[in-house]
């Protein structure tokens, strides 16, 4: 029972630890993803953020380096951790879906029967 509950531990800590050591990519990551990486704390992933909103996405790694607060040092350090991806981009609001205006088809209805004759009144007794 003990090795298994060892096992089930080192499982844990091996899918916990790949989690840890995700990529994080600079255009996309938000404040608390870039606070993840090691030496980064608040203030330096509000420049990260407040930099890219100010020049457009990185195009390198190496732009990093323009970001106040890293140098070439802290930015090689940086590398393994870091990638960068496509811009980030709002995402677009969804399209309204318009139905095209088609009057609907009229249900047909089905004709009442002619009414029948009525008798011819019998007649009627003077009083």
């Amino acid at each position: 029972m003990k090795q298994i509950l060892i096992a089930c531990f080192a499982f844990f800590m091996l899918v916990f630890a790949g989690l840890a050591s995700a990529v994080v990519d600079l255009n996309a990551a938000t404040q608390t993803e870039l606070e993840t990486l090691k030496g980064i704390g608040p203030a330096k992933a509000k420049a990260i953020i407040d930099y890219r909103d100010k020049n457009g996405p990185f195009k390198s790694v190496d732009d990093l380096d323009n970001v106040k607060g890293f140098g070439k040092k802290s930015v090689d350090k940086l590398r393994p951790d870091i990638t960068v991806g496509g811009a980030v981009a709002p995402a677009p609001a969804p399209a309204a879906v318009h139905a095209p205006a088609v009057a609907p088809k009229p249900v047909p209805i089905p004709a009442a029967p002619a009414p029948k004759p009525l008798a011819p009144a019998a007649p009627v007794a003077p009083h």
